[in-house]
């Protein structure tokens, strides 16, 4: 038996639909309705809050969650911005969705990164907001001290900070046991990013869920579980050969225990 999500629990990543964003917002958002979505994710917050506001409440949707810039990288972050942001798109969590891999090759680095994220929760939580980090496959592939970048990270984080993590990168990281790291890090897993693909990076190769590599089913039991018990389930797909808003309904589908297309 296919393993399922409460529905209230289920989002979806609104940069896998980018570009069909990019060319008609509404009409997609509408389209995302329609499979049964009720809460979304978006990306680039500060940038497309103001679009996304108005046609969020048209369509019925909620974004408990949202991709932005909390750590400083090339450019410098307007945490004032995003705090604005997040409160006319009605956002509680506001999630860092990428640090540079040269910083998580050694203790020292993940500490400064585990501050700068301690930090920016001190002045969202000024604003009744909460603040979250997002990892790719080098947080888990490099190793300190014979444990993943990602776990040193959760021991440096203020209690305030939680962690969405991506299953599909934790695997291509080498993690062999998506399910036993999700328990590990426990509550502190807010939020899992659910794809599927062949475990490689080449992201054209991520497919629907259930239909590829990876053990989805395992990693929904561990999330769902009561060591976890995560607030969302986010479907996403970085890419695809395939058509990505049919992967996003049949992703939708597998985590409701409805009719995935042949």
């Amino acid at each position: 038996m296919t393993q399922t999500i409460d529905p209230g629990r289920i989002s979806v990543q609104l940069y896998t639909l980018r570009d069909a964003l990019d060319a008609d917002a509404d009409a997609t958002l509408g389209r995302l309705a329609a499979v049964g979505f009720t809460q979304v994710e978006p990306f680039g917050l500060a940038e497309r809050a103001e679009q996304l506001a108005p046609l969020l409440a048209e369509h019925g949707l909620s974004a408990p969650s949202a991709h932005t810039s909390l750590v400083a990288g090339a450019s410098p972050v307007d945490l004032d911005a995003t705090f604005a942001a997040a409160a006319a798109t009605g956002t509680g969590l506001v999630i860092e969705p990428f640090v540079d891999p040269a910083r998580w090759t050694s203790a020292e680095d993940v500490a400064a990164v585990a501050a700068e994220l301690n930090a920016a929760a001190a002045r969202a939580a000024d604003a009744g907001l909460r603040v979250g980090y997002h990892n790719h496959w080098f947080e888990l592939e490099n190793l300190i001290g014979g444990r993943t970048a990602l776990e040193v990270l959760a021991d440096s984080l203020d209690d305030a900070v939680v962690l969405e993590v991506d299953t599909y990168w934790a695997h291509v990281g080498g993690v062999a046991d998506v399910p036993a790291l999700l328990r590990r890090l426990g509550t502190r897993v807010a939020a899992v990013h659910l794809k599927d693909g062949d475990g490689t990076r080449d992201t054209k190769n991520q497919v629907a869920l259930g239909t590829g590599r990876v053990d989805v089913a395992g990693i929904l039991a561990a999330a769902t579980s009561p060591e976890v018990d995560v607030e969302l389930g986010v479907v996403e797909l970085d890419d695809s050969s395939g058509d990505l808003e049919q992967a996003v309904a049949d992703g939708y589908a597998y985590l409701t225990g409805g009719q995935v297309q042949a």
